[in-house]
């Protein structure tokens, strides 16, 4: 097999993946040197070095940009290995963090016994009880814990 010397910076692709030993780590990283998708590569890595298969397992998440280094493990006929090329990572450094993702679809929320739907569309938040009957809307997130007071006393809450 033969090993060749790699660096390279690229994006975490996947959750990496821990061996079965939970000292080691597989994962994907995808690289482009042109920013272009038509450019990209993606590395199919592993590390055996428990302290950097600790960071990649409860550190890093998929969208991370990473600059990895290792030997690029590449099969051949006369060693019998199967599969495909491999960079045996053995440094990494996190460049910069995943943006924080925002929400992309409708979700609803419990507030005890009231159920709340986050649109990203809009700040406005419908509310219901449980049961389905309507509470009303919140002009905002931040408003909807008054307008559950409302609903339950029937009075406005003091204003902080």
């Amino acid at each position: 097999m033969t090993a060749i010397p790699l660096l390279l910076d690229g994006y975490l692709d996947n959750l990496p993946v821990p061996g079965d030993d939970g000292l080691t780590a597989r994962f994907r990283v995808i690289s482009s040197p042109t920013d272009d998708a038509t450019d990209e590569t993606v590395w199919a890595c592993r590390t055996a070095d428990p302290h950097l298969a600790h960071a990649l397992l409860t550190l890093m998440q998929p969208g991370d940009l990473l600059r990895i280094g290792g030997h690029l493990a590449v099969p051949g006929p006369a060693d019998g290995s199967t599969g495909g090329p491999r960079l045996d990572v053995e440094s990494l450094e996190l460049l910069a963090p995943a943006p924080t993702r925002h929400l992309a679809d409708m979700v609803l929320d419990r507030y005890g016994p009231y159920v709340v739907v986050f649109d990203p569309e809009t700040d406005a938040v419908p509310v219901f009880t449980e049961t389905g009957l309507w509470v009303g809307t919140a002009e905002h997130p931040d408003a909807i814990t008054r307008l559950i007071h409302t609903h339950e006393t029937g009075t406005q809450p003091p204003s902080p």
